[in-house]
């Protein structure tokens, strides 16, 4: 990976541009020309550099249920857990970390599904000891932009891409049939052809314009939080992770987190709930090429909060990592055969009732 490349990554990170010859676009950006852009991401795809290029949505916003999981396993058993909580096609990061609480996921489940019984279930069949709902009592700021320049320093600071304000917005508006129709295709990674929406466009039958002020809707009545490329964070250099999480006292979690959602290294930031033998409120993830750089970037963060009740919690293996698939029957499947007493859910009708 060249100067160019990482030029390409920080760009298409945030801003991947939604017009007919995107990658035409990129070279006038780029001082470069469509043909090398092109074979730059496709190299970059196949050294597992870039994982999907696609629209990434706010699960909330759409209408899902979801929460972070963090669940206890004994000792010889965690791997066998995580394969049983990893079939959740709602399961999107999954991860051991260095802590009592050995495994953390992310699950998502449509509107009509019962997450409280998913995660009991997923308990059930995964052998878990304890296993504890971090739900998030409030967005601060999601949004993954890697720095991939090295530029960047610790204190540096941006306005949080998407936060709860987004997403309260998206309260407001429904999600038409044909809404769901423009979620289906671009939540589904980019080709390389020069004309890469063309067939999108195509299977819902409108034109790639139409598909464009469509997309450009939904991000922004809070739907899409924005059109961009994922990366393979170790792949890309970045091979720790330290889930930051912080004893803020309750009167200073709004104002704290505001701070802490604003520093540029942070991906996330939420408000999470307390209890008796868990004091830590908010959680704050920050991505290094080391783990003394994320403790470099910790350490900012202290000394621009006054906050030190902290701990630093890495992820020792990754188990699974992917994206939500909205409006799909994969997860009707999974409920049927482990929960059938549950209806399956109907998500058309939901969400546009």
């Amino acid at each position: 990976m060249d100067d160019t490349d990482r030029l390409i990554l920080n760009h298409i990170q945030s801003d991947f541009p939604l017009v007919e010859r995107p990658y035409a676009r990129l070279a006038t950006v780029l001082d470069s020309t469509e043909d090398e852009v092109v074979e730059r991401v496709r190299a970059l795809r196949e050294d597992r550099i870039i994982r999907q290029i696609s629209g990434i949505f706010d699960t909330r916003a759409l209408g899902y249920k979801s929460s972070l999981v963090a669940a206890r396993y004994p000792e010889g058993r965690i791997h066998e857990g995580a394969q049983t909580i990893n079939e959740h096609p709602g399961v999107t990061h999954n991860y051991e970390r260095n802590h009592e609480y050995n495994l953390w996921y992310t699950i998502a489940v449509p509107p009509t599904s019962d997450l409280e019984g998913t995660i009991q279930r997923l308990h059930e069949l995964s052998g878990s000891e304890s296993t504890r709902v971090m739900y998030t009592l409030k967005l601060f700021k999601i949004g993954v932009n890697l720095d991939l320049t090295g530029n960047r320093a610790p204190t540096a600071t941006s306005k949080p891409e998407y936060s709860e304000y987004e997403r309260n917005r998206a309260s407001g508006f429904a999600l038409s049939q044909r809404d769901m129709e423009v979620i289906r295709e671009i939540q589904e990674d980019l080709s390389l052809d020069l004309e890469p929406f063309a067939g999108m466009a195509e299977r819902i039958g409108i034109s790639q314009q139409e598909l464009f002020d469509a997309a450009t809707s939904l991000q922004e009545r809070g739907f899409l939080r924005r059109f961009a490329a994922i990366l393979y964070h170790r792949r890309a250099g970045f091979r720790s992770n330290a889930m930051g999480v912080w004893a803020v006292p309750e009167e200073k979690i709004a104002e704290v987190g505001s701070q802490m959602a604003s520093f540029s290294a942070v991906s996330h930031c939420y408000q999470r709930p307390t209890y008796p033998d868990w004091p830590y409120s908010v959680f704050t993830m920050v991505h290094g090429h080391s783990e003394e750089e994320c403790e470099e970037l910790l350490a900012a963060i202290k000394e621009g909060t006054g906050i030190t009740d902290y701990r630093s919690l890495y992820s020792t293996r990754e188990y699974k990592k992917t994206r939500v698939r909205y409006f799909t029957p994969e997860m009707q499947e999974w409920e049927a055969k482990y929960m059938p007493e549950v209806p399956a859910p109907a998500y058309e009708a939901a969400l546009t009732s």
